[in-house]
């Protein structure tokens, strides 16, 4: 057998036994509760295999007792596995802990085989799955009890088994307890180390989250800072109406991003808490192309740009259509912004198999590599436009996890000096087996 093989094999049963040890572990379920379940599922899976061979051969020895006993306790680790799968988590612990004790104690002081030392494990259970004090107590003094009456019973009560069967049945029960304690702590150890890796994504979250509101900030203060000096001097009598018309204009120019800006903010701030869902509906795409240009003519014709529209307008894609037209007014604008006074913006949009792609590419000032690396990130810095105008990277990072929610997604190519290409891409039609994205 080769050890390609034998590696497949083996990957295959370990596949096979992670499946069987998480049964009855659900999503979204605590790790603790988990940590519990599968603990309990170890216990129950290695006895099922020893359950049936020892039950084989205490039938064939003529021990039917013995291997009634052996049945029952097969019977347990089953319904262990069975209450797991029903989400009867509670009753599958007491159930196993309290049938486990009988069972051990009655084989161990009726056949003096060595089932008391499985005690002990019952002990290390119940002090593993159980926080409330006083049943942990109840049962280890319970549990401990009937170790201690089958240890001093009279050697002569005994009806004995071959003192081979002992040794195994000790061994077992003793080499048990290493082996739930460092898996337990292995899992422990796993879950500080996701907790640790939560604590480092939280802490660089609220980083990125600071510096963004911190850009946001400056942007709105800056323009209400300079409305409340410009009505402040109007006030006084200091401007007259011609220069407070000429003030206003700048102002206004000043003002009109923030609406966007504000309106990216909202978009993301919900997102991030999971309140945006998408609503996939089939729509043509030119419509909303169109509105988008509508909104955006106004800054478009300020900065003489040329709209060069190669869109198909047969073209329709299965999306949110909210998001989508967010994503083409932050791609467009972003394209506005950064693109020379008299410059073109291409427009573009193709299908392949089961995608609908839309291009969007300027001519503008472009982008190094470093910019490229870090411009899906709030960590980027903030950048500026041919005229001054100031970014936050925000509305960027709106279209890519849009775009992705939407089943598609976002990709750029820029040259610094020579303008840069966004690339979306979006399903074209809701596809057979029900996907719904969101």
């Amino acid at each position: 057998m080769s050890d390609g093989l034998v590696m497949q094999l083996y990957g295959k049963f370990l596949t096979w036994w992670h499946t069987i040890l998480g049964m009855g572990v659900r999503p979204g379920m605590s790790f603790i509760e988990a940590r519990r379940t599968r603990l309990l599922n170890l216990i129950a899976l290695p006895t099922i295999p020893f359950m049936v061979f020892f039950a084989t051969v205490n039938f064939s020895q003529d021990r039917y007792v013995l291997a009634t006993v052996n049945l029952l306790t097969l019977a347990g680790n089953f319904a262990v596995l069975f209450l797991h799968r029903a989400h009867r988590y509670l009753s599958a612990r007491l159930f196993i802990i309290l049938y486990s004790i009988v069972l051990y104690t009655f084989s161990g002081a009726y056949f003096h085989n060595g089932a008391e030392f499985f005690l002990l494990n019952i002990l290390i259970i119940t002090l593993l799955v159980y926080d409330t004090t006083w049943i942990r107590w109840s049962i280890a003094l319970l549990t401990l009890t009937c170790f201690m009456v089958i240890h001093f019973l009279p050697q002569d009560a005994y009806v004995a088994v071959p003192v081979r069967r002992q040794w195994a049945n000790v061994g077992m029960a003793l080499i048990f307890i290493p082996i739930a304690l460092s898996y337990f702590k292995q899992l422990h150890t796993d879950y500080q180390q996701i907790t640790e890796n939560q604590r480092k994504t939280l802490a660089s979250m609220n980083r990125d989250k600071e510096k963004m509101f911190s850009i946001v900030a400056h942007d709105i203060r800056s323009p209400l800072a300079t409305l409340e000096g410009l009505l402040d001097m109007f006030n006084v009598g200091e401007y007259t109406e011609a220069e407070m018309r000429e003030g206003a204009e700048v102002l206004r120019k000043k003002i009109g991003p923030l609406s966007s800006t504000l309106d990216n903010l909202l978009r993301w701030s919900i997102s991030q808490m999971k309140g945006i869902r998408s609503n996939p509906v089939e729509f043509d795409l030119t419509p909303v192309l169109q509105e988008v240009l509508d909104l955006l003519d106004p800054a478009l014709k300020q900065k003489n740009l040329v709209i060069d529209d190669k869109t198909d307008i047969a073209s329709s894609v299965y999306a949110d259509r909210d998001q989508v037209a967010v994503i083409l007014r932050n791609l467009i604008s972003n394209a506005l912004k950064f693109s020379h006074p008299g410059g073109r913006i291409g427009l573009r949009s193709y299908q392949q198999e089961n995608l609908v792609y839309i291009e969007v590419q300027d001519e503008g000032v472009g982008m190094s590599v470093e910019q490229l690396g870090s411009l899906f990130s709030i960590r980027s810095e903030p950048g500026y436009g041919t005229r001054g105008e100031r970014g936050t990277g925000l509305g960027l990072m709106l279209c890519r996890e849009f775009a992705e929610q939407n089943g598609g997604e976002l990709v750029v190519s820029s040259v610094e000096g020579e303008g840069t290409i966004f690339l979306v891409s979006l399903p074209a039609e809701e596809e057979d087996d029900g996907y719904v994205v969101g």
